[in-house]
Order: C-alpha cells, then sequence, then structure tokens
C-alpha cells in the first residue's frame, strides 16, 4: 500500500494524543477547539494517536451535543486532513464516528513518509511489554468477538461496565511501579527492525520527549507525544524539524 506522504517545507505536520476529553473536563474541551479552529487548518495533516477521549463505548452512545466531532469535521472541510488511529480509551471508535468527524481510521501501527523518511505510528500501549497483566487485558478488549459482545449491551449496561473497567485500571496502576507502565527498550527496537525505520512517534504514557537512540547501524529517534491534562501537547515537524510544543488552557 503507499503510504501517506509529507514535505513539511510546504506545511507542517501536528500530531496529537491522549486528550481524554470529556464533559468533566470543559477546559480541555476548549482548548482542543481552539487548537482545531487556529492552529491545524494551516497544516498538511492532523494525526491523533489514540485516547482522544477518556471513554467510548460505542459510536452509538455518543451524546448528540457533542462538540468534538463537528470541530474535526469542520477542520477536514477547510482541507486539513485527519488521521485517527485509536488508544486503550477509543479503541471502540468505528466508521460511524470516523464519518461524522470526517477522519481516516489508519491501521495500528502504521507508517508515513515525512520529508522522504519512513516513520512508523502507534499508540505507544503494545510496547509496555513489561505490564504482563494490561497486555492480558489489551489481547481480550481487541479480540472482535469481545467487541462485539460488549457493544450489544445496552448502553446503560455497557456505560456501568466502562466505569467499573477505569475504577479497576486506577487502582491497579496505583500499585505498579512507574517503569513498568513506561515502554520496554527491547520492544521499541524490535518494532523499528520489524518495520524497517529509524524514527518511531507514539502516545499512551504521558511522556513527552524526544529520545535518541543508537540501532547499532545508526541513529533513530522515539517521539512521546504528551497529555492534555493539565496543558495541551503537539509535535509539530516544521521544514524537517520536529519540535514538542505546549498550549495553555487559558487560551
Amino acid at each position: 500500500m503507499t503510504p501517506l506522504r509529507f514535505d513539511t517545507t510546504r506545511a507542517p505536520v501536528l500530531f496529537i494524543a491522549d486528550l481524554h476529553l470529556d464533559p468533566q473536563r470543559p477546559a480541555a474541551i476548549r482548548a482542543f477547539r481552539h487548537f482545531v479552529e487556529t492552529r491545524a487548518p494551516s497544516a498538511a495533516a492532523l494525526f491523533i494517536l489514540g485516547d482522544l477521549f477518556e471513554a467510548w463505548i460505542g459510536d452509538d452512545a455518543q451524546p448528540a451535543d457533542d462538540p468534538v466531532a463537528p470541530a474535526l469535521a469542520a477542520l477536514s472541510a477547510k482541507g486539513t486532513p485527519v488521521y485517527f488511529l485509536a488508544g486503550n480509551r477509543d479503541f471502540l471508535i468505528g466508521p460511524a464516528f470516523c464519518q461524522a468527524a470526517g477522519i481516516t481510521m489508519l491501521a495500528e501501527p502504521t507508517w508515513v513518509e515525512i520529508d522522504d523518511e519512513a516513520v512508523l505510528l502507534e499508540h505507544g500501549d503494545a510496547l509496555c511489554t513489561d505490564d504482563t497483566a494490561y497486555q492480558a487485558f489489551r489481547a481480550q478488549v481487541r479480540d472482535p468477538e469481545w467487541q462485539a459482545g460488549f457493544l450489544a449491551q445496552p448502553i446503560a449496561r455497557r456505560l456501568e461496565q466502562a466505569r467499573d473497567l477505569r475504577q479497576r485500571s486506577g487502582e491497579a496502576m496505583a500499585g505498579k511501579p512507574a517503569a513498568i507502565m513506561d515502554v520496554n527498550a527491547a520492544a521499541v527496537r524490535d518494532r523499528l527492525e520489524t518495520w524497517g525505520v529509524r524514527t518511531l512517534i507514539h502516545g499512551h504514557t504521558h511522556r513527552p520527549a524526544i529520545h535518541h537512540l543508537d540501532l547499532g547501524d545508526g541513529a533513530g529517534r522515539r517521539i512521546v507525544l504528551g497529555d492534555w491534562f493539565e496543558q495541551g501537547s503537539v509535535l509539530r515537524i516544521d521544514h524537517g524539524t520536529a519540535r514538542l510544543e505546549t498550549l495553555s488552557f487559558e487560551g
């Protein structure tokens, strides 16, 4: 399949992840809308690498007054394509939401070409291989049969289960060492070697940084996107330079 290709000397490419948008956090939603209305329209593309929402229990449960899909649809209508791959909070986003938001769903992982360089994109949770309990849970909820069974339940029941899962997840995280919830270095190296790339962009860990890697046969990079809890976080690749930028929730 022909990859998406971008020349950042013409226009920048933007990446965000881990917004965890929720009606209980209106400041984050306002910041997101301001971003897509004022900064994203000048980009060649916007990539959302998972966890756009705090939780997603199915396209049929989307509130009628949700402002996120219309904001993304307006951005797409202005000529900036929006690409999305699922995270561990919103892996049940489906075709109906994507159509309403005017976004394109990507497989995970996926690779794109930026300034003639192959760049691998993923959410990042699959790389946290030291957390074996989480990986078992991930395999369960990503199973198509499990998803079909979950989506077949009434919305009220799904909401109840989602709340229970979030509570148990929070309790489990509280008892784990921080290191176990970060990516595994060997898993990162294996991913880069398998795909034949030198740059990986991901989110999930909420630890924004640009890591420079020694791949043995040359240098590599692992770029980690930040979350949107206290402020916004954007990766901007412009004229071949990658920069992590923060956005204030104050406007």
